[in-house]
């Protein structure tokens, strides 16, 4: 795991460590918000109409430093919406990607597509506040979590109604994703240790994902090539940030990411 992605787990893990709140009264809070869109069955939507998208409100990385310093989280929204895009996801983590809860509510507030709550999920508390805060899925990434935690939050999500995608880079993590009963995959294909893009490990991967779950494609999707490419070997979407959230025209952008062929896994 690349220093990086360690130094932001372990700052998420110290908040969780210090968060006083009741998890037992969070989840009562959680139950008694707005009931979830269904994110996995609008993506798995696309085996009737074509590669879907789940198009992303983003600032930064800490890879790349800031990207979309003057976005306005609802006015790119709408934008997306607006292209066709099937869901949004929206990075809330201010230390490391200069996001916030508020640039979910305020996108909550503002289109009715579903909505992916993109962070570091390392405790039941977080699955409570994505709920809250309006998110219909949220993320989990294997290779910060033990197997027991993904069993845990994966069976929290459930018991809360929204999905979750489960990250994954490699063979093994998906294994694991499998096992604990992940029914939504992310395919990530950057290398953590080099931020470099193999989309070898997406062509590799798909083939060992069962056809009734989910699978999207991460990481490395620049054009409407990139993507048919994941749409011909089966993926039912894919995740992109960077490359809308520069482009010229994000409508015509979103656009030119989806609607290609599902093809057949394996």
């Amino acid at each position: 795991m690349s220093n990086y992605l360690e130094s932001i787990a372990e700052a998420h893990r110290k908040i969780a460590r210090e968060d006083g709140r009741n998890v037992d009264e969070l989840i009562e809070r959680a139950l008694k918000s707005r009931s979830p869109l269904g994110f996995k069955d609008t993506l798995l939507g696309a085996r009737k109409t074509g590669l879907r998208l789940i198009a992303e409100i983003k600032r930064a990385s800490p890879s790349k430093g800031l990207i979309a310093p003057d976005l306005v989280p609802e006015a790119m929204a709408g934008l997306y919406a607006r292209g066709g895009a099937a869901c949004i996801s929206v990075l809330t983590d201010s230390e490391f990607f200069q996001g916030s809860t508020n640039d979910l509510e305020r996108v909550r507030a503002s289109v009715g597509l579903p909505i992916l709550r993109k962070d570091f999920t390392v405790c039941v508390a977080d699955v409570c506040d994505a709920r809250i805060m309006g998110a219909d899925a949220v993320l989990m990434i294997v290779t910060i979590l033990s197997r027991t935690e993904l069993e845990t939050l994966l069976g929290t999500a459930s018991s809360l109604g929204i999905d979750a995608l489960v990250e994954v880079h490699n063979a093994k993590e998906l294994d694991i994703a499998l096992a604990c009963g992940a029914e939504l995959i992310g395919v990530n294909q950057r290398n953590l240790e080099t931020f470099a893009i193999d989309h070898q490990v997406g062509e590799q991967l798909i083939g060992k994902i069962p056809e009734h779950v989910a699978a999207v494609g991460e990481s490395g999707i620049a054009n409407g090539q990139d993507a048919e490419r994941l749409a011909k070997v089966g993926y039912d979407a894919i995740l992109v940030g960077e490359a809308i959230v520069t482009a010229v025209d994000p409508v015509v952008a979103v656009r030119d990411l989806q609607g290609y062929e599902i093809g057949v896994r394996g």
